[in-house]
């Protein structure tokens, strides 16, 4: 779409995978970051073959290869006793089967991978959006220093708090009830987790543990949920105390007890999702990621779907037009919502029967992961090819 305006509220995942692709699209944009300086922060991310092919298709072949890990399995088990109830095979059955690995990688690896893609002039740092407006013929990004921006498209990519949103819906995030504790441990503290690559989950009453290798094997990401109705804070930088977390795992299996035992620090975040949209743009702003649909971690797809959004996008603007940009932007969300919707519903179901009480219910889930354990009942989700997707609604 030459000569269009297009302006990214936020530069994290979301907003630099759009760069990327509006970019490989031939489409320019610049990019409004609130953070004055982009530090490594966060910790690990499970990035799924419906990510991957995307990644790769940008540019990011060697360097997630160099960067991530490619785990063997996924594994589920019981929290006490560390039985196993659920094996997924990864690694190369994976890659066969659907043409792109599974990677776990730590976020801030994945950010810089993807800032590595935009040219340093186009992104700017310190630079907080509070408010959008729109007039007949172009969007208006205000700026908390006074700066207006002026744009013919505007993308919120700003999260959950999205102020872009708010031209689309008026809502605002619904907080789950549940607090996630997440650290990283330096490898070699925990060599009984890395005798092979795997995702590992151990379910239990109200409450569960993942875990998995990112940078290249030095380090090994984990996250713990807790009900927690006092603590509202969603921050990066907001500590957690190991004692309380290593306190309320207590009893659980000597490999959760020893993990969280071996971190020498955790953040801490209160997880919130919203309400699905029926729709993500209006006028000339539009949203994509944890501003068009964020969810909680259990489906670990958050960044996967912002991804996608990103390259579905960038599509959907390069061959619509610079005079089309209302039907671009009605075949992004046909493209989206669908998909993004049922992810999102999951993984609030997930919330629940991750945490079952042991009793009737958790035994039937029980037996029910055992019976279930193949590639073939992840077709949907990590087949799905975004590009694709696009092709396939223009040809309808």
């Amino acid at each position: 779409m030459p000569h269009m305006r297009v302006v990214v509220a936020g530069a994290g995942i979301a907003g630099l995978a759009l760069a990327a692709a509006l970019r490989r699209a031939g489409i320019d944009c610049h990019l409004y970051e609130q953070t004055e300086r982009l530090a490594e922060v966060g910790a690990g991310i499970q990035l799924a073959p419906n990510a991957t092919r995307l990644l790769r298709r940008l540019g990011l072949r060697d360097r997630l290869r160099d960067l991530a890990v490619t785990p063997q399995a996924i594994e589920m088990r019981r929290w006490d006793s560390g039985t196993l109830l659920q094996r997924t095979s990864l690694g190369d059955s994976c890659q066969r089967r659907f043409g792109a690995p599974y990677y776990t990688v730590h976020r801030a690896d994945l950010h810089g991978a993807l800032l590595s893609l935009v040219p340093s002039d186009r992104v700017h740092l310190g630079a907080r959006c509070v408010g959008v407006t729109q007039q007949s013929d172009e969007a208006l990004l205000h700026l908390s220093d006074g700066t207006t921006v002026e744009a013919d498209l505007i993308v919120g990519a700003d999260g959950i708090h999205s102020v872009a949103r708010e031209q689309i819906v008026a809502d605002r995030p619904r907080y789950s009830g549940q607090t996630i504790y997440r650290g990283l441990v330096p490898a070699e503290r925990v060599p009984h987790l890395l005798t092979e690559p795997r995702v590992r989950l151990w379910f239990g009453p109200d409450q569960h543990v993942v875990c998995y290798p990112v940078s290249a094997g030095r380090q090994v990401s984990f996250g713990a949920t807790l009900p927690a109705t006092d603590w509202r804070e969603e921050s990066w930088a907001a500590r957690g105390e190991v004692t309380e977390l290593a306190a309320a795992y207590a009893g659980w299996h000597p490999d959760v007890t020893h993990l969280i035992g071996a971190a020498q620090t955790v953040s801490r975040w209160a997880l919130h999702d919203r309400e699905s949209m029926d729709r993500l743009s209006a006028g000339r702003v539009t949203v994509i990621g944890d501003a068009a649909h964020p969810m909680l971690p259990f489906q670990a797809q958050g960044a996967n779907q912002a991804i996608e959004d990103a390259v579905v996008l960038a599509a959907c603007l390069a061959v619509a037009g610079p005079d089309r940009l209302t039907a671009a932007l009605r075949r992004y969300e046909r493209i989206r919502l669908p998909r993004t919707t049922r992810i999102q519903q999951q993984s609030r179901d997930n919330a629940k029967t991750f945490h079952l009480e042991d009793g009737g219910a958790q035994r039937h889930r029980d037996s029910a992961a055992q019976t279930a354990s193949g590639l073939d009942r992840h077709e949907w989700l990590f087949g799905y090819d975004a590009e694709q997707a696009v092709t396939s609604s223009r040809s309808a």
